[in-house]
């Protein structure tokens, strides 16, 4: 790769020339050292790649011309392209993007504005796959199935856009970063680990791991792998229902053995063990289905397998899918029982709905698989 080409190479195509998007500082360096070249020019070039945003190996001046022949031969630098941006009434920006393979992903910048009207924190809700195999029954991007899984750089452009978008319409950089966009991450895991490795790497955006957020519908194995990965990375799992046999008939995942509630518990207590963080569970409340006070016990009787606390969610409204937003009083009640069991809760507003930037709704019409 660091070599000119000879008279009996020709420029590669895309589709036989490696996605440097792909890999992580560590991979880059890897990649480099496999063509010849020091380890030190991956790290140059995960500095003009991640840290400044640059795609043309032309413009990375400090590496050799012969090295830049090379990887214009062997390499690509894929970005992904904003095909649409719309922003809320209440500020949300949603972005839609497409991908190198030409499917589209959903991002989301989420603004938390105080009494002064500026904001004082700003979310970007990462995708970290093309729609989702987990097919919850309350879900739009479930309704989607799985198209494809996105790459470490493919996270990062989301973060980086999001970021642009928030320096230029807030005056300040993004602050957190959650993977609760399309697609459930650690059935992507290994991308969405070194995506955070490049996100956190004080040569890109050096975001703070304990900023960013991993949501998962509950993927017992994989959790304990997050745990032994110690990423110091905070972890969310969306779990909406306080029994197997509710849970299980509004999320499919909940059916199998190895990632019921038992196996559930299980690993939560393995992570609390190993990293010593809190877990927060997410608990969307549906209107007669799980949102009884019974329910609101038997969700107390689940925070206590380990340190956490309850982020409470109000039902965002899907065509097509047979599920109410419970009523405000009920919320009220719901809340009322946590609070007497001792569970530290709160409840998390709909942001950016009139535009389906809302929990559950994120989406797209795209045809193909």
């Amino acid at each position: 790769m660091p070599n000119a080409p000879t008279a009996s190479h020709t420029v590669g195509t895309a589709d036989d020339r490696v996605d440097l998007k792909t890999m992580d500082r560590a991979g880059l360096e890897e990649f480099v050292a496999a063509h010849g070249a020091p380890r030190y020019r991956g790290e140059q070039l995960f500095h003009w790649i991640y840290g400044k945003g640059v795609s043309d190996f032309e413009l990375m001046s400090d590496l050799p011309k012969r090295m830049r022949q090379g990887l214009r031969r062997d390499a690509t630098v894929e970005a992904i392209e904003v095909v649409e941006q719309q922003q809320a009434a209440d500020q949300t920006v949603k972005t839609l993007f497409r991908l190198p393979s030409g499917r589209q992903a959903e991002t989301v910048l989420i603004p938390a504005i105080d009494e002064r009207g500026e904001a004082h924190r700003l979310t970007v809700c990462v995708s970290s796959q093309v729609g989702c195999a987990m097919g919850c029954e309350f879900c739009a991007t479930g309704r989607m199935g799985f198209r494809e899984n996105l790459t470490p750089g493919a996270i990062f452009d989301q973060v980086w856009h999001m970021n642009e978008v928030a320096e230029a319409c807030f005056g300040r950089p993004v602050t957190n970063v959650v993977f609760m966009g399309m697609g459930e991450p650690l059935l992507n895991y290994d991308a969405v680990l070194d995506s955070i490795d490049i996100l956190t790497d004080e040569d890109s955006l050096n975001l703070s791991a304990q900023k960013i957020t991993v949501s998962t519908v509950g993927l017992a194995r994989r959790i304990k792998d997050l745990a032994d990965d110690q990423r110091r990375t905070n972890l969310a799992v969306s779990l909406h229902a306080p029994d197997n046999e509710t849970r299980s008939r509004i999320m499919p995942v909940n059916e199998a053995e190895k990632t019921s509630l038992p196996a559930l518990k299980e690993a939560l207590q393995y992570y609390s063990r190993t990293t010593g963080r809190q877990i927060t569970y997410e608990y969307c409340l549906f209107k007669g289905v799980n949102d009884r006070e019974a329910d609101a016990r038997n969700l107390a009787e689940i925070t206590r397998w380990a340190p956490s606390k309850v982020n409470l969610l109000m039902y965002n409204p899907v065509e097509g899918l047979n599920f109410e937003r419970t009523s405000e009083e009920q919320l009220d009640r719901f809340v009322e029982v946590l609070v007497q069991e001792g569970v530290t809760v709160t409840v998390r507003r709909s942001r950016g709905q009139d535009i389906d930037a809302a929990c559950g709704q994120l989406a797209n019409d795209e045809e193909g698989g």
